[in-house]
């Protein structure tokens, strides 16, 4: 065989080796995308209609994050962030559309607290997905209740579910540290919710 014919079949060797190569990278990049981000993944893909794009736009995301300083919740704040919200979930059977609305700005104060930039809601969104993809879709839809609340078109179920949405959020930013753990801030959101009914139906019924 001649020496050309043997520089082809190695040429189209190493081509086939590095299409190999750069495939398991994109799938290697893939499935680390998946498992970091979980649903927000499938949402974005979703979105964008695109895999490869939706890929870069989770990347940028998580590069935008990395130039952030997120800092811990001192005890304190989070013994007066917690009190904020024991005020607010007490104040949701009078006031629900107020809570909500109440539940939002606390949230809000908690991420700049933390170090998050809060120029605009999405981008606010995109940057909580890094740390807290499981619970970012929660922090959307109680927002759009939210924004709903402000001219009462919300009903008492959507803002119900609301808050407890603002809680599932509120909790983790809320955590001393990154290890994952559900902070103890009082009791569970229904829990509260029930209790503070039963309180209301009790002093209603002395009076």
């Amino acid at each position: 065989m001649d020496a050309w014919a043997w520089i082809l079949i190695a040429v189209a060797i190493v081509l086939v080796a590095a299409l190999f190569v750069a495939a398991a990278m994109r799938q290697r990049r893939t499935t680390m995308l998946h498992q970091q981000f979980g649903p927000e993944y499938e949402r974005a893909v979703q979105e964008r209609d695109d895999r490869r794009e939706a890929e870069a736009d989770l990347r940028t995301r998580q590069k935008e994050r990395d130039r952030l300083d997120i800092r811990p919740i001192t005890q304190a704040a989070r013994a007066r962030f917690a009190a904020d919200w024991r005020e607010i979930q007490e104040r949701f059977v009078d006031q629900p559309s107020n809570a909500v609305v109440a539940a939002d700005g606390l949230v809000y104060q908690v991420m700049a607290e933390r170090g998050y930039p809060m120029e605009n809601f999405e981008a606010q969104a995109k940057l909580i997905s890094v740390d807290h993809p499981a619970v970012v879709e929660n922090y959307r839809v109680a927002h759009r209740v939210c924004e709903l609340a402000q001219t009462d078109q919300a009903s008492t179920e959507d803002l119900r579910e609301a808050l407890l949405r603002y809680r599932s959020l509120f909790d983790e930013l809320l955590q001393p540290d990154d290890a994952g753990r559900p902070v103890e801030t009082e009791r569970q959101p229904q829990r509260e919710a029930n209790a503070s009914d039963h309180k209301h139906s009790t002093q209603r019924g002395t009076r």
